[in-house]
């Protein structure tokens, strides 16, 4: 696939249950600092029937964006209502192998931003515990794209949010965000900046 960016109602985006494009989205990542949770979602695909089905335990695939804005130096984050927790837009495969839809539809559903491209490649792996209130506790094996919010773009977050913010990387360690956010931002948004 070609690095590139890509919107709505590209062909790229048609919904998918290979397991194998799970694999292939998750494959180039071999930073080091990728290797732990590269690891975690190889063995999930192969060792659980089910990794794209929200009710997998212990865990299960999610895909989230970092949304950045059109200068680059912001990125889009949302107050989650059950969790009470500053985090970037995401959810749920529910059985979608195609991780980048996942992620572009999530961020388009949970911010209210019509216009939204997304990098056609993966930026960032991570395993994370989460413990809603009224479901056990899991972990999430969200693999993480890079979008990015047209000029004058509109806020408005669906009933998931409290809160919304453009926030810089130097305000994320005040807003208590997890070192995998941190992570996620910063990569992203150095690859933003490069990016046409």
């Amino acid at each position: 696939m070609l690095k590139e960016w890509i919107t709505a109602g590209d062909q790229r985006l048609l919904r998918s249950s290979r397991l194998g494009d799970v694999a292939a989205t998750i494959g180039p990542l071999s930073r080091a600092d990728q290797s732990e949770a590269l690891q975690a979602m190889r063995l999930l695909l192969e060792q659980n029937p089910a990794p794209l089905d929200r009710r997998e335990r212990p865990g299960h695939f999610t895909a989230s964006a970092l949304v950045v804005n059109e200068q680059r130096d912001r990125a889009l984050l949302l107050h989650h209502a059950k969790l009470r927790i500053w985090v970037q837009p995401g959810g749920h495969a529910d059985g979608n192998a195609n991780l980048l839809a996942v992620a572009l539809s999530e961020a388009t559903e949970e911010t209210g931003i019509s216009g939204l491209r997304i990098w056609s490649e993966a930026i960032d792996l991570d395993v994370h515990r989460v413990d809603p209130p009224t479901e056990d506790a899991h972990l999430h094996h969200d693999v993480r794209f890079l979008a990015l919010a047209p000029c004058a773009a509109v806020v408005d977050p669906n009933h998931e949010s409290t809160a919304h913010r453009w926030a810089a990387l130097e305000e994320l360690p005040s807003l208590g965000v997890d070192p995998g956010l941190q992570r996620m931002a910063e990569t992203g948004m150095a690859l933003a900046r490069k990016l046409d």
